[in-house]
């Protein structure tokens, strides 16, 4: 289970924070004390009943109201909350069996709701929508051997596509209910593929997916790179956009600009550092945008653009005592990256999404108060 991992994580916060201990003499991590948000960002805990909050995901609506999907571990749920009404709303969307981790949400052209996620206790890939009206629940995959990542995106006919790993074949797959009935398709079985995975459309409706490959040995995990598939040229072509160390591992997110050019936030595990991989300039390449010695920076990143092709990321980093939230954009011309909450282990599992008025709203999950909780510098 999640749990697991998040423990793993406190083990190596630890870990590092002895050694920042034992290098300074200090072990005070680099300043990022418990000072509230930067003027003009507002936090907020939306749900607190029970451990809820882990594999949050958002999005904001034509209305710019926002919308959330996250996990309720208490009681393995899919849950789902919103402020579409004026106050915020929750609702238990799926109760059947250990449901709702690693869910992903959109909204479509009249603002109903698209979540897809995965069912634990029967490791199928499972898709909720509330178009009817009502919420309706159905499983896109029911071989078995769905394993936790997948993504979703609508669009612009309202058709929903998601992105997902085959565990039982270690494979790359997506589903698409584009020709009226739900199909699926085996995009990359070339080793372990798919992990992590993350997909956005653009405006021709070509389909563009960000993951991790393993490589070819399932045990050791050789190869470790971040790659990229899309069919804008009609049939699938996969690519490798960054293989320099272990890049990709527990997250990549994916986004398109304006020009339909593509922007990648993902973890470089081996420099614990944020990076970053865009086409925008007709090549790829890749920057580190966030790093430092004996820090965690970039794990579960999410990127997102504006109205103005600028871009946006938030992620968990670590500083030696906290995991924090920070948020990082080049809306200025150069990066700029702010400490949204430091109030103790939040920022895990974070989600950004923009609105009309380019304004950034982040769901994530705080895993020492086991919250859910919302962080924006949108207008209260």
């Amino acid at each position: 289970m999640k749990k697991k991992i998040y423990w793993l994580i406190l083990v190596w916060s630890l870990a590092i924070g002895l050694a920042i201990f034992l290098a300074t003499c200090d072990g005070g991590g680099d300043g990022d004390d418990d000072t509230g948000p930067p003027p003009g960002w507002h936090i907020y805990t939306i749900d607190s009943d029970g451990d809820v909050g882990e594999d949050t995901s958002i999005a904001i609506d034509l209305n710019n109201k926002v919308h959330i999907s996250y996990y309720d571990y208490t009681n393995g749920n899919l849950k789902y909350a919103t402020n579409s009404s004026g106050s915020w709303q929750i609702f238990i969307v799926d109760s059947a069996g250990d449901v709702g981790e690693y869910s992903s949400i959109a909204t479509d052209s009249n603002n109903r709701v698209h979540i897809s996620y995965w069912d634990y206790t029967n490791y199928n890939l499972k898709y909720t929508t509330n178009i009817s009206g009502i919420w309706q629940t159905f499983t896109v995959d029911s071989t078995g051997n769905v394993l936790k990542w997948n993504s979703i995106a609508i669009d612009l006919n309202d058709k929903v596509h998601i992105s997902y790993y085959d565990w039982g074949n270690y494979d790359l797959k997506y589903a698409t209910n584009g020709p009226g009935s739900w199909q699926t398709f085996t995009i990359d079985s070339g080793g372990d593929v798919g992990k992590y995975n993350s997909i956005a459309l653009d405006s021709n409706n070509k389909a563009h997916i960000s993951y991790y490959d393993c490589g070819e040995d399932v045990e050791s995990c050789p190869k470790s790179d971040l790659k990229y598939a899309t069919n804008i040229s009609g049939d699938w072509q996969t690519f490798t956009i960054d293989s320099a160390d272990d890049v990709g591992w527990n997250g990549t997110s994916i986004a398109l600009d304006l020009n339909n050019r593509v922007h990648i936030s993902y973890f470089d595990l081996t420099n614990a550092a944020l990076k970053y991989a865009t086409n925008s300039s007709g090549t790829w390449q890749t920057f580190t945008i966030d790093s430092a010695e004996f820090k965690m920076a970039g794990w579960n990143s999410s990127v997102a653009m504006d109205s103005n092709n600028t871009v946006h990321i938030s992620y968990c980093y670590f500083n030696g005592s906290n995991d924090n939230l920070k948020y990082a954009t080049n809306s200025s011309g150069a990066w700029k990256i702010l400490t949204i909450d430091s109030t103790g282990a939040g920022g895990m599992d974070t989600s950004i999404a923009l609105d009309s008025d380019n304004k950034v709203h982040i769901s994530y999950y705080d895993v020492a108060k086991e919250d859910l909780k919302y962080a924006t510098n949108a207008e209260e």
